[in-house]
């Protein structure tokens, strides 16, 4: 069932208001690939009354003084995407496509300016201060990707700059970071027994001078750099980051503390991932799978409506993701049970065709893995420099699924669409050889993202020996020849040279291997990667590295992958 998405909609259910307002700027899609949706569903279903604004106007507050005043707070999110990935491409040129509108289209109807576009830029901070302004007093709850990835102090590519904790420039009440299902919920029955918001787990607080100075910490904090310090030495902004990263792999109690510029930020640990009966009852709540009415036709949705999430988090910790920085690093996969019951009501929607386009998440082949660790493990990097020997990889638990899957009926064909960690598939031969078998989506989507050993170190990624072994594998399974591959590849990355680039194109064409999907390396907020962007430092020794800057230089180093793009009708490079 659709959440109420307008005033009418809250009246014709007779509530005189709700509990909660979510606002996005994504257009309203009730399904579980949209955080929006999953959130607001998690709250519905533990007895609050939840209502959608999606994609306000940002030229004032009328959009959300059309709704009541909400009885507990306004929980603001740019969305699925990033505001400033979404109306920009990694070298700032403003896109003339937002697939999470309705159209495509990213600007509202009739308008032709770049301020009318339906998500504005820092969405987050622009919508708490219309929320702020619609309902002075009202507690403005942050939260989803934008929120989480800039909740300390994060590099801005489209401003070129350095900016402060998107909480203390919202001045909004609360940051809730990462997936944010326990949060929410915690914040939610607090404000409805008339608790105060403090030391919620997975939340980040603004406090000023005083009231840190006061704060009683059970755990000592540990300080990060300042702005001050990063803004004097950028260096110390790789050292902020690795210390945000090791925390949260830690999985440790210890809060963390910044000063901004006139407030600090004070990060509580994170809450524990959803286990898997939970994930079960996340995705098993009775989304509408359809986009609302007043969204129409939202591409995003389309090309995801007939696939099914079976796994959350990575333990890949790759420097340029920030996958593990929001979802988290422990893998949490869905049980066949419930991913059946999502096939279900897969099957039953009118436009079901029979094909399941996808089986995935984060990386798809992580479904079923876990750690035999006896104790914690404070490292969660379960795959560089080589797979982790207690990571325990189940292979016929994957391969359980494939097969009551397609054994559904009306399942006609089923791909695994997701991207796919070379390096486990070259321990699950079995699993390899079915999906190029049966469940390949045209091609095999691989991220071997560079070829040379020093852009691979500091991408966080294993040699390209993985790479040339899993091509052998896939030649043997496939009579001799290479089966369809997408390979994803990075120009630009952070330590990587143009000598660097020629050589990765050497070095395909000697594996015959053609890059048809590649990007140039764009520094988003909350990663490794452009933390050394920023500083022009390596991630492990600190020592200095070179960073293309000049668009001319990302340009020839782009040019190198272009040049190896297969023509039409041509199969290699």
């Amino acid at each position: 069932m659709f959440l109420p998405a307008s005033s009418e909609e809250v009246r014709s259910r007779g509530w005189p208001a709700v509990d909660v307002l979510l606002v996005t700027g994504d257009g309203y899609v009730d399904h579980p690939a949209f955080g929006i949706a999953l959130i607001g569903q998690w709250l519905s279903a533990h007895g609050f009354r939840v209502a959608v604004l999606a994609q306000p106007r940002h030229d004032g507050p009328q959009d959300f003084l059309r709704f009541r005043r909400p009885r507990l707070f306004a929980g603001i999110s740019a969305g699925n995407l990033d505001s400033v990935v979404a109306n920009y491409s990694g070298n700032a040129r403003v896109r003339d496509r937002d697939d999470y509108s309705p159209g495509g289209d990213p600007y509202f109807p009739g308008a032709a300016s770049r301020g009318n576009r339906r998500r504005p830029d820092r969405a987050t901070i622009r919508y708490s201060q219309l929320a702020r302004a619609a309902w002075p007093g009202l507690p403005i709850v942050l939260g989803g990707l934008e929120a989480s990835l800039r909740r300390f102090v994060h590099y801005d590519f489209q401003q070129e700059r350095l900016r402060s904790s998107v909480l203390a420039d919202a001045k909004a009440d609360l940051l809730v970071y990462g997936m944010g299902e326990r949060a929410v919920l915690a914040v939610a029955q607090r404000l409805a027994a008339g608790l105060d918001l403090t030391g919620i787990p997975g939340t980040c607080e603004r406090l000023t001078d005083r009231e840190q100075r006061e704060r009683p910490y059970p755990v000592p904090p540990l300080v990060l750099p300042s702005w001050e310090e990063i803004a004097a030495d950028p260096g110390r902004f790789l050292d902020a980051e690795k210390a945000v990263d090791r925390q949260a792999r830690a999985g440790d109690d210890q809060p963390l503390l910044q000063r901004q510029q006139a407030v600090w930020i004070l990060q509580h640990p994170a809450s524990p991932p959803l286990g898997p009966e939970e994930l079960d009852a996340l995705y098993g709540l009775p989304y509408s799978r359809v986009s609302h009415p007043g969204a129409g036709d939202v591409p995003a949705f389309r090309m995801i409506r007939h696939s099914v999430t079976i796994v959350r988090g990575c333990c890949g910790n790759c420097s340029f993701c920030a996958i593990a920085r929001h979802q988290g690093p422990v893998v949490t996969s869905r049980s066949l049970a419930s991913v059946l019951a999502e096939v279900e009501a897969i099957c039953r929607q009118p436009d079901f065709s029979g094909t399941i386009t996808d089986l995935g998440g984060p990386t798809a082949n992580l479904y079923g893995t876990s750690c035999r660790r006896p104790g914690p493990c404070r490292r969660r990097d379960c795959l560089y420099p080589r797979i982790c020997s207690h990571l325990a990889i189940d292979e016929e638990r994957v391969l359980a699924l494939l097969d009551a899957v397609s054994r559904r009926a009306g399942v006609k064909h089923l791909f695994v669409s997701s991207g796919l960690r070379m390096e486990l598939l070259l321990r699950t031969p079995r699993l390899l050889a079915r999906i190029l078998e049966q469940h390949l989506p045209g091609a095999l989507k691989i991220a071997p993202e560079h070829t040379e050993p020093e852009v691979l170190r500091l991408m966080h990624k294993p040699g390209a020996e993985v790479l040339e072994a899993f091509l052998a594998t896939c030649r043997r399974l496939n009579g001799g020849r290479l089966p369809p591959l997408t390979p994803y590849l990075i120009a630009s990355h952070p330590g990587c040279t143009q000598a660097h680039m020629e050589a990765l194109a050497t070095r395909l064409r000697g594996l015959g291997l053609a890059p048809r999907q590649f990007q140039d390396f764009t520094p988003t907020p909350g990663t490794i990667a452009t933390a050394m962007y920023v500083s022009g430092r390596g991630r492990d020794r600190g020592q200095p590295i070179h960073v293309a800057r000049r668009r001319a230089e990302r340009q020839a180093q782009r040019a190198v992958l272009e040049a190896l793009r297969p023509c039409p009708g041509r199969a290699g490079p």
